[in-house]
Parts: C-alpha cells; structure tokens; sequence
C-alpha cells in the first residue's frame, strides 16, 4: 500500500483551501463549493486573483499600460472581484477564516505556487464548453502543473451536492498516479462521510464501440483479473479508513463513458493528473480531460506524490 507521507504540506492543519477568483459566475460556483468544503474542515479559506498586468500590457498595444490611470483601474477591479468572493464565502459559512491575496502576475502562476503547500486548489469552470483549449488557460495551467489535489467545479444548473448520501467515486486504472488518486478519494469520502465508488474499466475503448454488448465483463478469467487489479489497488486503504463503505464497480471498456454516468451521482470524481495510457510530457490523460470538461460533479485532479 502506498501511503501518505505525514510531512507533507497538504495534510497539516494549517494547509488553506485555496480558491481563484476572476468575478465570474463559473469563479463563485467555485468560491461557494471551497468555502463549504474549508469550514466543514475547519481551514482556512485564501481567495486569489491574478491582475495579471503583462497581459493588460499586450492588450492596450500602443497604450502605455503603466498609466497611474490605468494600473489603478486593474488593482480597483481585482480587488473588487475579491470583496465579492469574500462576501459570498462568509454568506456560505459566517465564521470561516478567509484570506484574500492579489498579485500582478497572472493567476495560473500564483496558484501553480501555492498549491506546493495547500490543501487544494479549487477553480470555476464555464458551463457547455466544447474543447479542452476553451477551459481556459489559468484553469488548463494549473490542473496540469499544480501539486497536490486540483478540483474543478463547473458551472452548471444542478446544485453542487456537499453531502446527502451521495458518493465520492474515483477511477482506477492499475497505474502508479491511480494509486494517487486512490488516497485522495478515501480521504474525501472520510471528510465527507460518505461511501466510495472504486470504478475500473479493463480497456481503454470508447463505451460506444461496444453499443450492443453487456456492459458487465463476461469473460470469468478476465472478470477475476480485473477485481485482482481493483483489490491491489483498495489493499490497505479500507483498513486505514475503515469508516469508508466501498463499492467497486468493473466494466469492460469506456472510462469516460462510465465515470461520466457516476458523476451523476456522485458528489465528486477523483483521478489520476495522467492515466495508464499517458505520454510523456502530457500532464492530464484523457480521461481526466473530457471530464473536467463535461462531469455532471466537482473533478479532483490529483497529482499527489506517494512513497511506499
């Protein structure tokens, strides 16, 4: 079993939850969803916004974006875009401890930064996306190169589900960044009090190409391989979180298809930053791609380093 090292900054007691901010509606989904999450864990919550002055700059051209006028307009609206934050967080949970932070470099940087030692970053993503490149690059940068856990929260009609029975689900793939993924789920479904879903496909085929087929393995040596994989993965972790009810699920094929229909239940998906199938160089597989685009729940992405 691989386990958490106890020095790591994202488990002590003084780790932020730490939300971005950019006054839109998909950043105050995402300010409601981080300051539930840190009150019910008693931290702390640090809301940041990135002016982000070097783009301003490339933007104005010819005008001199140094302007007193100018700069000052920049810092009025980030610090407007973080008293609105603040306010909504307080009116989620009124004794929260908040923290604000402004800088002026861009928001990707800042946050890639301080999640070295946060609890989680937490960033709003816009509803009916259709590609990964129009997440956005703050959002794209920072669950590709940030450390620790990366939750995604999209803005979409249905409520955001902090409890109420439903699951935490993560998918388990038998890589060494599944078994990340793993520690971060019952660690979240402990929190949450509430049950997980280990879900494993055996192949990495779309689900649509097997339109026809059970969606249950039929093949017993391969039905057994599977839940041998499933269990190498859970051994130690029910024994460490033995509040945790855990339910494993196994398909044949389609991660995404499967993950995707948990997602309705779920109150939040977990995976790995890169899957068994990954490249070098690419910092967030397939699967943790279409679903933070189009998850029907929060997405953690996590990219938390283990030893044995």
């Amino acid at each position: 079993m691989a386990t958490h090292r106890i020095d790591r900054p994202h488990n002590l007691a003084s780790a932020e939850v730490m939300v971005g901010t950019d006054g839109s509606a998909a950043s105050h989904r995402a300010v409601h969803w981080a300051a539930e999450t840190a009150a019910q864990r008693g931290r702390t919550l640090r809301i940041v916004h990135g002016l982000d002055l070097t783009a301003a700059a490339a933007a104005l051209g010819s005008y001199d974006v140094l302007a007193p006028g100018v700069i000052d307009n920049i810092r009025r609206c980030g610090t407007e875009h973080l008293a609105s934050a603040a306010h909504l967080a307080r009116a989620i949970a009124p004794g929260l401890r908040i923290r604000t932070e402004v800088c002026e470099a861009e928001s990707a940087r800042l946050l890639i930064a301080r999640s070295a030692d946060a609890h989680m970053v937490v960033l709003g993503a816009a509803g009916d996306i259709g590609t990964f490149a129009h997440l956005g690059s703050t959002l794209l940068a920072v669950v590709a190169h940030g450390h620790g856990a990366v939750v995604v929260v999209r803005h979409r009609g249905a409520d955001l589900r902090p409890g109420g029975g439903y699951p935490v689900v993560v998918g388990i793939d038998g890589s060494p960044r599944s078994q990340a993924a793993v520690a971060a789920a019952f660690h979240e479904a402990s929190e949450r009090k509430t049950r997980l879903v280990a879900v494993h496909t055996w192949c990495d085929q779309r689900f649509d190409r097997f339109a026809g087929y059970p969606n249950t393995i039929t093949d017993p040596e391969v039905a057994a391989a599977a839940q041998t994989l499933v269990s190498e993965q859970l051994a130690g972790w029910q024994e460490k979180y033995p509040d945790v009810p855990v339910l494993r699920k196994v398909y044949p094929a389609g991660p995404i298809h499967q993950l995707s229909e948990w997602s309705k239940l779920a109150q939040l998906v977990v995976v790995g930053n890169r899957g068994r199938g990954g490249f070098r160089g690419l910092l967030l597989g397939s699967t943790g791609n279409a679903l933070v685009q189009h998850a029907h729940c929060p997405v953690m992405v996590a990219h938390t380093e283990l030893h044995r």
